[in-house]
């Protein structure tokens, strides 16, 4: 078998950061750098405006720096385990951030696009559930640490069953 057939492992890229990032210029980059896929799914998160009815000010994002990156990349190793991927990218902020600021990025690259959206819900899904962050938003009824919504738990569980 010609060496070019054998699976190769996905690159593989964490930025856990506190500056800004703009996700048309990330996503610009992710396409050039594409060699070998025919498929790129992303995912973009902004700080909401409105939770549970309160207007949000302000969201603050804490993390131990090891920890998060060491649990973001397993999260990608595990979506490339699941999923013929030839690249994963999470970039996530942390620190102090505005509503409608891009928060997280997640992009997946494949030679299919049902493995690169597949791949790009699961590393979302397992991220909002598995990542350490811990959020504090500024609303208009006071300050308070975001708690893990059940719909986002339900989300992680389903991929527990699949192959």
């Amino acid at each position: 078998m010609p060496a070019q057939d054998f699976p190769r492992s996905p690159f593989i890229e964490i930025r856990v950061q506190a500056e800004a990032f703009k996700p048309g210029e990330e996503l610009d980059r992710w396409c050039a750098l594409s060699n070998g896929a025919g498929a790129i799914a992303s995912f973009v998160g902004l700080v909401r405006d409105l939770n549970l009815g309160d207007q949000v000010s302000a969201l603050h994002l804490e993390h131990y720096p090891g920890m998060t990156h060491k649990a973001l990349n397993l999260i990608a190793e595990q979506a490339s385990a699941k999923w013929s991927l030839t690249a994963v990218t999470v970039i996530h902020r942390f620190g102090d951030l505005i509503p409608t600021e891009p928060i997280v990025m997640v992009m997946t690259s494949s030679a299919h696009r049902g493995d690169a959206f597949s791949a790009c819900e699961f590393v979302m899904d397992y991220l909002k559930t598995q990542a350490p962050f811990w959020k504090r938003e500024n609303t208009s009824s006071g300050t308070h640490w975001v708690e893990a919504r059940e719909s986002d738990l339900q989300a992680a569980a389903r991929w527990e069953n699949q192959p």
